[in-house]
């Protein structure tokens, strides 16, 4: 990379950087319902799975905040279809868009020599799980024979070590679910042909990635890029004048000392060729939406600092187990702790940024949030517990039964 191609491009004030994000996101401006899910997917380019089930898993709250009212069906048909995306390691364990199979070339390389060099789980397991996939067609690490020895969620089967080794190898792979459960293939006979090949190398398999994270955030910094899709700083550096990102100045966003190329901010040109307009969605966001799961890059555009706190012991919680920060009007004013009892949505703690007068102004917007998100989950009655500031406790009530809740 040249000294001149680090030259800023444009300079961005903070506020042009946070609704560059947000547009860049799927949140700012009218929702691409006729994409669908599957275009919120290939917009993200991946989209985080996680366990917990509080409104919705994880997955499902992704496309929730971005078109409203997204029917379960939908959803699965989008990721679980066999047709549009796969399950792989990217930001975490993540759904991804078929298209993006190839880019993973370098990783599945690198998850295929460390096989080698521990040589486990045994050989004869992973032949086995091969074999009858081969034979059966596609099947679940139970049918497979069992994906537990009987101890703990983590002791892992032989059997189902080697299908997860097969899955991080590129042998296997996951384009469908049967409830919750994986059910595993062969990816030559998943992915297709045109799709299905370790043909790029690992450089052009970075440069995509890291040109698919910027396109994903709008603006990000060099740690920004790299969190997406969990690469490494040095990876990220090796690629990005190759990328078509442009480097831009952000107001705010420190440059200097010896993190400094951690922290110098790059743009996709297509976000800067048109200035962000739109409605701003007024929406939940789950804990590991895009938008917040790198914790400083949310901290930095936003002034917002969250944590998740569901592994957490409980009298250690400050905002409680799955708090789901609240978006409206471009920003993040507050978050709420939700839980469902029977057909009633129950807010534990909604707690509101900032002191009371500013507070105050985010009542409607988390009223709103929550009747929406009632509605959606089928809840016809919403209960809150707690708000911090206490004072809000009365005002979120009564604007929530104005709501219908």
């Amino acid at each position: 990379m040249t000294a001149a191609s680090t030259q800023p491009t444009a300079e961005l004030s903070a506020d042009e950087a946070r609704r560059l994000a947000l547009r860049a996101q799927g949140l700012l401006g009218a929702p691409d319902r006729k994409a669908g899910v599957r275009g919120v997917l290939r917009r993200l380019g991946a989209v985080q799975l996680d366990t917990i089930s509080v409104l919705a898993r994880s997955h499902e709250l992704l496309p929730y905040a971005r078109l409203g009212a997204v029917g379960r069906p939908a959803v699965e048909a989008a990721y679980w279809s066999g047709e549009a995306a796969f399950e792989y390691w990217s930001h975490a364990a993540c759904v991804l868009p078929l298209e993006e199979w190839p880019l993973f070339a370098f990783r599945r390389r690198h998850y295929r020599a460390r096989a080698a060099r521990e040589q486990e789980p045994p050989a004869a397991a992973r032949e086995k799980v091969l074999a009858r996939l081969r034979a059966e067609g596609p099947l679940t690490a139970t049918e497979l024979g069992g994906a537990k020895n009987g101890g703990p969620w983590w002791d892992w089967s032989d059997t189902k070590r080697a299908a997860e080794r097969a899955l991080a190898s590129g042998e296997v792979v996951v384009t469908r679910r049967r409830g919750w459960k994986r059910v595993y293939d062969l990816a030559e006979r998943a992915i297709p042909a045109g799709l299905c090949h370790d043909d790029l190398d690992d450089a052009d398999c970075l440069r995509r990635l890291v040109a698919q994270a910027g396109a994903a955030l709008g603006v990000a910094t060099q740690a920004d890029l790299a969190d997406y899709h969990r690469l490494t700083g040095a990876q990220v550096a090796s690629v990005i004048a190759d990328t078509g990102l442009v480097p831009v100045e952000v107001a705010g966003w420190s440059t200097a000392g010896r993190d400094a190329g951690r922290h110098r901010a790059w743009a996709d040109p297509a976000a800067l060729a048109s200035p962000p307009r739109g409605r701003h969605r007024t929406t939940l966001l789950s804990p590991f939406d895009s938008l917040v799961w790198d914790r400083p890059r949310t901290e930095r555009i936003f002034g917002f600092v969250h944590r998740l706190e569901a592994y957490v012991p409980g009298p250690k919680r400050i905002y409680g187990y799955f708090t789901m920060p609240l978006l409206a009007g471009g920003r993040l004013l507050g978050r709420v702790d939700p839980a469902r009892e029977g057909r009633t949505l129950v807010a534990r703690h909604a707690a509101f940024e900032g002191g009371e007068a500013r507070a105050r102004k985010a009542v409607e917007p988390m009223a709103e949030a929550l009747a929406e998100a009632a509605r959606w989950v089928g809840c016809s009655a919403i209960r809150v517990e707690r708000t911090t500031p206490a004072a809000l406790h009365a005002p979120l009530t009564a604007a929530v039964a104005r709501l219908g809740g």
